[in-house]
């Protein structure tokens, strides 16, 4: 057999590269970066969106994000607005349940009940410095005016209560799911 002339061949007299420094090709090919950086996309939606706004979102292109946004509406997490030009939001249920199984996995029952009761605890110390039963029935510039507070600490305190609320929301979903799966083990 014939040798490759000189112009041709590796040896150009330069050090091989460090090959062991580089990043292993199954970590480049894996796709869990991108389905990450489309899961952020999604999740970050305030509004419904199309592929091509996804897809800028991600940093990747539109035909991969109609991918994962058909797969992520086959998860739940994203519903379909629109058909033309298909438009996605995401699925706050989809996120609530996430939270919901959080919560049970990093808690025991008795840990979610004590939690429950602290966050009722300040739901009802909110509702009692305003006196009213929900946050979304104060006027945040009629309660500043008559308390002599900023509008922005009154905006605070009213987001903190309606922070509180949904706390208690997602923890008794959390108690509830907790003992029907208890019981159905039990059966």
């Amino acid at each position: 057999m014939k040798e490759p002339s000189a112009s041709v061949t590796a040896d150009s007299g330069e050090p091989a590269p460090a090959f062991d420094a580089l990043t292993p090709i199954d970590e480049l090919t894996r796709g869990e970066r991108t389905r990450d950086d489309f899961f952020d996309a999604v999740i970050g939606l305030d509004s419904p969106a199309t592929a091509s706004e996804v897809a800028e979102r991600a940093g990747h292109g539109v035909d991969a994000a109609r991918e994962y946004l058909t797969w992520f509406e086959r998860l739940g997490v994203v519903t379909k607005v629109t058909e033309s030009p298909a438009t996605y939001e995401r699925n706050a249920a989809y996120l609530e349940w996430r939270r919901v199984q959080r919560l049970q996995r990093e808690y025991t029952t008795d840990e979610l009940l004590a939690q429950l009761q602290t966050a009722t605890e300040t739901a009802e110390e909110y509702a009692a410095e305003f006196d009213a039963d929900a946050p979304d029935t104060v006027s945040i510039a009629g309660y500043a005016a008559d308390t002599d507070q900023s509008i922005e600490a009154v905006w605070e305190t009213l987001s903190a209560w309606k922070t509180a609320r949904r706390r208690i929301n997602l923890l008794e979903q959390a108690i509830t799911a907790a003992d029907a799966a208890a019981q159905q083990s039990a059966v």
